[in-house]
């Protein structure tokens, strides 16, 4: 799991004074390009040495509670799947002041070459990120 504290700031909400939902979405990224990076990943460093991307196939937010302008939230990532040509990551919303649930969900990826055709993920990348990934979590 790799965590990442973000601050919700106020275009991050809607009129009721909350995140607006689709900003988890936004949350789930930031958690993902971290944990990748964490990896020794880095997303643009896969991209142009290896020449594959990981477009979003599937997306799912559960929302437990709601975050507020100024909340310092904890994005918690882990990859709970990783497949020849896809992976899945899972993330929890954490708010940082007292350790509420806010939100979980997941993200899954295809790997894909440049010209968008499905691809085997390179066995280097998978090997970065099969060492970030605890037996624990993908237990």
């Amino acid at each position: 799991m790799v965590p990442t504290n973000i601050r919700v700031i106020y275009g991050d909400t809607d009129r009721m004074g909350v995140v607006y939902y689709a900003n988890y979405l936004r949350f789930f990224e930031a958690g993902r390009n971290e944990f990748l990076r964490a990896a020794g990943a880095r997303y643009r460093d896969v991209e142009a040495e290896h020449g594959i991307m990981f477009p979003v196939v599937e997306a799912n937010v559960v929302y437990r509670h709601p975050a507020r302008y100024d909340d310092m939230i904890r994005v918690e990532t882990s990859i709970a799947e990783l497949k020849r040509a896809s992976l899945r990551f899972t993330y929890r919303v954490v708010r940082v002041e007292d350790e509420r649930l806010l939100a979980e969900g997941h993200t899954v990826h295809a790997c894909i070459d440049r010209e968008h055709k499905p691809t085997r993920l390179p066995e280097p990348v998978a090997a970065l990120l099969r060492g970030a990934t605890s037996p624990a979590e993908t237990a």
